[in-house]
């Protein structure tokens, strides 16, 4: 049975594109998304949400919460808590104000799509429940953008908790692809006495699922998934606990991950460094009504296990 990898069915043209010099990559914009756990008896599990098949991009796949940088993530210094603004620009690669920006992302986005805030009125605390009116009309101002996320965090005397988020992974949108992120994936313990909600307007499902049960429906092709998605999935699996997570995050490489796509006796191959299974095999002359998968799933491709002669993953 086919795995629930997910790509735009338009790949295929913009990658000939790209090839023959008549598509300009741009830039990708950076981003940051939050694998959020908690323990349970039988081990972590993660929050997941479900896109809306209505969207363009990636509709029915199933992601973290994040998004994109706010320009004013950086333009003054955030109330903050743990590790320095110096030591996060070296663990992500990144300047200073970039590092700031890059967490102030992770932080506010896991606040504006699944209502968890990590922040507390001193370094050593976690706020509370914050599902109450007041809290909502602050989230509501954030998504809107009517409010900083520096301004939010003076308006409720709160200090951003940056040790309580691990840097994991780094995943760079192919240059072919029209739109572009550069995008952190960070690991984080759900608080004690707060509780996820689906306060994402780009979402239709939320839940919280074992890793390795996750994984296991992307392989039987039950759940779609982006290739970071089920990567950083796969990833999880071996821990015990969200805390064994957290601990492991340091010793990560965050070395960038993007796909690369090159043409091969007819076909284009299309492959992420340091991940084979997502290696794909795509003939030149594919359009999306010769495609025998559906097509949000994109034009059928043939994996690295089927060209070896394998079922695949």
């Amino acid at each position: 049975m086919a795995n629930g990898q997910w790509y735009p069915p338009e790949w295929p043209d913009r990658i000939r594109a790209l090839a023959d010099g008549t598509l300009t990559p741009v830039s990708p914009r950076r981003a940051a998304t939050v694998l959020l756990l908690k323990d349970t008896e039988s081990g972590p599990v993660v929050h997941m949400l479900r896109r809306r098949a209505s969207m363009a991009f990636a509709g029915g796949a199933y992601a973290y919460p994040g998004g994109g940088v706010d320009p004013r993530d950086d333009d003054r210094l955030v109330r903050w808590a743990g590790p320095t603004r110096a030591w996060w620009a070296e663990r992500l690669g990144v300047d200073e104000p970039g590092a700031q920006a890059i967490v102030c992302a992770a932080v506010r986005e896991t606040y504006e799509e699944a209502g968890v805030l990590l922040a507390g009125p001193d370094a050593d605390s976690v706020v509370g429940d914050t599902t109450g009116d007041d809290w909502e009309a602050d989230r509501a101002a954030l998504v809107a953008r009517e409010l900083s996320f520096a301004e939010f965090l003076d308006l409720r005397g709160l200090v951003l908790r940056s040790d309580l988020l691990g840097a994991w992974t780094r995943w760079i949108t192919p240059e072919f692809e029209a739109r572009r992120y550069d995008t952190w994936f960070f690991v984080a313990a759900l608080p004690q006495g707060q509780r996820t909600r689906n306060a994402s307007t780009e979402a239709d499902r939320t839940v919280w699922i074992r890793p390795a049960e996750a994984a296991a429906g992307y392989d039987k092709g039950d759940l779609l998934m982006m290739p970071p998605t089920i990567a950083t999935l796969r990833q999880l699996t071996p821990y015990a606990s969200a805390a064994a997570a957290l601990a492991a995050a340091p010793g990560r490489d965050m070395t960038p991950v993007m796909a690369g796509a090159r043409l091969v006796d007819g076909e284009i191959v299309l492959s992420w460094p340091g991940h084979d299974e997502f290696t794909k095999h795509i003939p030149t002359a594919a359009t999306n009504a010769e495609a025998d998968v559906p097509t949000t799933a994109g034009p059928r491709a043939r994996t690295t296990a089927e060209t070896k002669g394998g079922s695949p993953a």
